[in-house]
């Protein structure tokens, strides 16, 4: 798409927005978050670094889906795991 600072940002053509404002691992186990972001490989919404489970990064370390999307009202900003790249969008 554009020059994002890392070839993994570079190849979003499209951001994946949150289906529901919940991480779908916290239901799940009945537990709490604090922020949410959205894994644009798959889709699925998790709870950030900030929250007790650090779902987004497990799931981006575990399946190697590099890239996330905040989920939070307002933000507009893409996040590398791997190239620990940020960008806004």
């Amino acid at each position: 798409m554009s020059d994002r600072g890392c070839a993994h940002l570079d190849a979003i053509e499209s951001i994946k927005q949150p289906q529901r404002h919940e991480c779908e691992e916290c239901v799940k186990i009945g537990a709490y978050w604090v922020h949410l972001r959205t894994c644009q490989q798959c889709g699925i919404t998790l709870c950030c670094d900030s929250s007790p489970n650090r779902h987004a990064s497990k799931h981006a370390h575990a399946t190697r889906h590099p890239v996330i999307a905040s989920a939070q009202p307002g933000e507009r900003w893409l996040y590398c795991y791997p190239d620990d790249a940020f960008t806004e969008y």
